[in-house]
């Protein structure tokens, strides 16, 4: 099991995690569905592009995140194109022919102030020949566990700019656009499209995939989807938007015969049944704790039964200086003051005469008994 840190970054607070792996784990590859998508991975980070920003502790750690997820369920298609292509036929029939490559973490234009200046970017961009023969490019962002409540990218002039510009909206200004739950769609999207409308792509589709069950996601894409304009019939460069389901992509994974690949990311990503077992089992009951040996304590030793004190009184000392010299367990001595007279620890070692301290015998006592150091 890994932690969360949370609080003062300086000085933070770790939190034990289920949903996070240990430093081990994560170093093994463990977020991963495969040992070959480990290695896509590392690959993929070391020829990244530049600017490209990639949390590697939440890829390589964390287990609700939607990044390793990208990897673990399109790493395979990109080692396997003819497996991609088949997949993509099947989810998109009317815009893919045939897929030719996969990228991670692409953007057309990183910080380039003819797009939107900043460092939005597809989790996925994909190459393809359209059923007309023509290229073309896919872009793809995935959601899993999010909220779709933030963060939000700081609002900028380019951004209202190019929402006018591209020709997608039925109200280029609507603050439903700019809302945390869609924003992030909005600023793909506007990027797809500046990538057509500067030829950096011939023609382009964007594409979201997220959980039937995360509704917060389900329903932003639906409410995304219905923000966009009709495209007028002489535009053909306008870059259209489909919401899938990850569901429908395992589907096409096992319809395009990769049967065992889907079955192992279905138990790995969808399989609730087994989250709401687990939340509905009875707890368990803890295990007994061992007993707290003392210091003077041993396992083999047998425990005797506490012998009963010895009281002697000193007879030869004055009735108002009697002290009472009690024998414990271990062999020591213990005086009791029980007169007005302040007694000199030194006992014989029979038990014998106790030494009075005349000096001291004028100090009245404190209680009825008071034991000396």
């Amino acid at each position: 099991m890994g932690v969360h840190l949370a609080g003062n970054p300086d000085r933070p607070t770790r939190i034990k995690l289920g949903s996070r792996l240990s430093a081990d784990a994560a170093r093994a590859g463990h977020n991963f569905i495969s040992p070959a998508v480990h290695a896509l991975v590392r690959k993929a980070l070391i020829l990244r592009e530049d600017g490209a920003v990639i949390d590697e502790d939440r890829l390589f750690s964390n287990l609700l995140s939607s990044m390793p997820l990208a990897f673990s369920v399109f790493g395979p298609m990109a080692m396997d194109l003819v497996l991609a292509t088949a997949v993509w036929r099947r989810l998109l029939p009317t815009f893919v022919d045939q897929v030719e490559s996969i990228a991670f973490e692409h953007s057309p234009g990183r910080g380039d102030p003819r797009f939107l200046a900043d460092g939005t970017a597809f989790d996925l961009k994909l190459a393809v020949i359209t059923p007309d023969g023509e290229p073309a490019s896919l872009f793809v962002e995935v959601k899993y566990s999010e909220g779709m409540s933030g963060p939000a990218a700081k609002p900028r002039p380019r951004y209202d700019e190019a929402s006018r510009q591209c020709r997608l909206y039925q109200d280029a200004d609507s603050p439903v656009l700019r809302s945390v739950a869609l924003e992030q769609l909005w600023r793909e999207h506007m990027l797809a499209q500046l990538a057509v409308d500067y030829r950096i792509a011939n023609e382009a589709h964007f594409v979201a995939i997220g959980p039937r069950l995360n509704r917060r996601v389900a329903a932003a894409f639906t409410l995304y989807g219905n923000l966009l304009a009709e495209p007028e019939a002489e535009d053909e460069l306008s870059v259209g938007f489909t919401g899938l389901t990850l569901e429908a992509v395992l589907e096409a994974i096992a319809e395009a015969g990769a049967d065992d690949l889907a079955r192992q990311l279905w138990a790995r990503y969808l399989d609730f049944d087994r989250v709401l077992a687990h939340a509905l089992a009875p707890p368990k009951k803890p295990a007994a704790r061992p007993r707290r040996l003392s210091a003077a304590s041993s396992i083999t030793k047998t425990r005797q039964a506490p012998r009963t004190p010895t009281t002697t009184t000193d007879t030869s000392t004055p009735p108002d200086t009697a002290a009472e010299v009690t024998s414990q367990d271990d062999g020591s001595t213990m005086l009791i003051r029980t007169g007005r007279p302040r007694l000199d620890p030194a006992v014989s070692p029979k038990l014998g005469k106790v030494r009075v301290n005349r000096a001291a015998s004028s100090r009245r006592p404190t209680g009825p008994g008071r034991i000396l150091p």
